[in-house]
């Protein structure tokens, strides 16, 4: 992922944000006074507003330093959605079992992380780039495997890939468990900082969208 900063927002702040996933459908009515609906997006788009986060001065100064560290838009960066961060229920914890990763064909190594949403009219799968360290489990029909010896995980783009003897055999699922962060920029080169309100000032709005993998 180009332009990208491996680094998290203030999660202080992200945790008391608002926000969520946005689509684009494109909807026109007939004469018939029946709908025709065509969605022009195939991947869903993550919003957030931070600026609900930004109440004191000492919060104010850190969004600042990280706004102009990434150069405003310029720079992606990682971003903690408090609703929706693992691979299984928020209040679970992560299993090797969460996610169907493909079948193997005893010859694919690499296998994209990614989280289903849904399960029997149109389930939708999302890429998951952006895996926390050290908290991926995966497991092949069933049997939990281990980072370091049979699988390597690319941090950065949420890709496992299985070392040689232990790519999975023609007909095993590989499975996996994680948490995961939101790949996102600024969406905006200006922050307009208020000091009418609080102690120290406030951030009304810190516009905050996805970068779909």
């Amino acid at each position: 992922m180009n332009g990208f900063h491996e680094v998290q927002f203030p999660l202080d702040i992200s945790i008391r944000s608002s926000g969520g996933p946005e689509r684009r459908t494109d909807i026109v009515t007939l004469g018939s006074n029946r709908e025709e609906r065509n969605a022009r997006w195939a991947r869903s788009r993550r919003r957030f507003d931070a600026g609900y986060g930004v109440k004191s001065l000492a919060s104010l100064a850190v969004v600042t330093a990280f706004f102009e560290e990434r150069r405003g838009m310029l720079f992606g960066f990682r971003w903690r959605d408090r609703a929706d961060f693992k691979s299984c229920a928020p209040n679970m914890t992560p299993s090797p079992g969460d996610q169907a990763l493909g079948i193997g064909d005893g010859a694919t190594a690499s296998f994209q992380l990614v989280k289903t949403y849904g399960a029997v009219f149109a389930p939708y799968v999302r890429t998951i780039a952006k895996p926390v360290v050290g908290t991926a489990r995966i497991a092949v029909a069933g049997l939990e495997k281990m980072v370091g010896v049979d699988f390597d995980l690319d941090p950065t783009s949420g890709v496992a890939t299985f070392r040689p003897g232990a790519i999975p055999g023609a007909g095993a699922a590989v499975t996996a468990g994680f948490l995961f962060d939101t790949p996102v920029r600024f969406d905006t080169d200006y922050l307009e900082i208020d000091f009418t309100a609080f102690e120290g000032g406030e951030m009304p709005k810190i516009p905050i969208i996805e970068i779909v993998p």
